[in-house]
């Protein structure tokens, strides 16, 4: 089997941001599409929720696989709002060889 990396994600976006406009009926991502950003972020906190649940239960191979579920309802959600991936993997990108703690103390106050 051929290496996974990544990209997957890219290509996911991809596949979910050209179901925007489809039929509901006929597609679970262009039904998410039709009900709106809050419900995708309740799906995606739903799909959160699970995750953890699975990573205190100590299951890998359930977590893996609600960890594909949060990614998704991530990516619908980003498509929904019109942010690119590029744009979360520029910020990640920006983060990489600075401590944790300088970044957190560097965000602008809410």
């Amino acid at each position: 089997m051929a290496a996974i990396d990544g990209t997957v994600l890219d290509r996911l976006y991809g596949v979910i941001a050209g179901r925007r406009g489809g039929d509901p009926a006929t597609s679970y991502t262009a039904k998410l599409f039709s009900q709106g950003a809050a419900k995708i972020a309740q799906k995606l906190g739903e799909e959160a929720v699970e995750a953890v649940i699975e990573g205190v239960r100590g299951d890998g191979a359930r977590l893996a696989q609600e960890s594909a579920d949060l990614l998704y309802h991530l990516l619908v959600l980003w498509a929904e709002t019109g942010v690119a991936p590029e744009q979360v993997w520029q910020a990640l990108e920006a983060r990489v060889g600075r401590s944790g703690l300088e970044e957190k103390k560097s965000r602008p106050k809410p």
